[in-house]
């Protein structure tokens, strides 16, 4: 049994809340610039010109990539052979997410009642979601969400008659609704099967998964690369305003599902996806 104090796990999370905000990874900035060499458009160009500029002075000058610094959604892989010691792991991860949000002067975007709307003025409390695994480790991914693209993701319980063109038309709907809503250029997370909960949850994951890193299910990767090509023709573009550009990526997760039930969830992300992983 390994022994693992929750105070180490609260500084490794306020390093992390602070990283992020500051610094994609790098498989989404290998994703801009691609982008930026395929788009085609005149305008589409120059405003992939500019998210790339924005990245670059927010890491030199250490200025959040975006003013909403999101939500904290973090997810916690804790190997069944630790031992965590020294407090709650659940005030731990909000202590982390509140010294990060406070040292790194992020902005601070919870309330404390989803109707009478005061804010926690510390970004706190954080979303999060455990799995007990195999192992002496804990894994960390942090993932602050943004709610100019959460506002637009959806769920479709679908029925099982609806088939892969009901899958398919669920994605895009989602999309095109968002339009210029969820800030494209956009990465589309989708889980597929599970329960209503289940399938929101897989996707909120699989943007957490690095951009060009298929499924290992043949007809989920022949599904995301058919996605991309379908959002990409749909002509949102950069910003909204038109060009070949409207996503960066999609990743599908799945899950099984009951005999009469096909529930689909679309989270969409804007260009600034971030996710950062550590391991203790």
């Amino acid at each position: 049994m390994r022994e693992i104090s929750v105070t180490t796990i609260s500084e490794r999370i306020e390093e992390m809340c602070i990283g992020v905000n500051h610094a994609l990874s790098d498989d989404m900035i290998t994703a801009l610039d691609r982008a930026a060499e395929e788009e085609e458009t005149v305008l589409g160009k120059r405003i992939l010109g500019q998210l790339q500029d924005n990245l670059k002075i927010a890491g030199e000058d250490m200025i959040p990539i975006c003013q909403d610094t999101g939500m904290a959604v973090v997810f916690l892989e804790i190997g069944q052979d630790v031992h965590l010691t020294g407090g709650a792991i659940e005030d731990a991860v909000n202590a982390g997410v509140r010294a990060g949000y406070t040292r790194g002067y992020l902005r601070k975007s919870v309330v404390a009642d989803p109707y009478e709307r005061v804010n926690t003025g510390d970004n706190t409390p954080a979303v999060i979601h455990y799995a007990v695994v195999p192992g002496d480790k804990v894994k960390i991914t942090l993932a602050p969400k943004g709610f100019g693209s959460e506002n637009m993701s959806r769920v479709f319980m679908l029925k099982p008659a609806d088939g892969m063109a009901g899958i398919e038309n669920a994605i895009l709907t989602a999309v095109r609704d968002a339009g210029p809503n969820a800030c494209p250029p956009i990465v589309v997370g989708v889980g597929i099967g599970g329960t209503f909960e289940k399938c929101a949850l897989m996707s909120k994951q699989a943007l957490t998964r690095p951009i060009g890193e298929h499924s290992d299910i043949p007809w989920v990767a022949d599904l995301e690369a058919r996605m991309l090509e379908a959002i990409n023709e749909t002509g949102i573009g950069p910003g909204g305003l038109g060009g070949r550009v409207t996503a960066l990526g999609v990743n599908v997760n799945t899950y099984p599902t009951h005999i009469a039930g096909l529930p689909v969830a679309v989270n969409i992300c804007c260009h600034v996806n971030r996710h950062i992983t550590a391991l203790i």
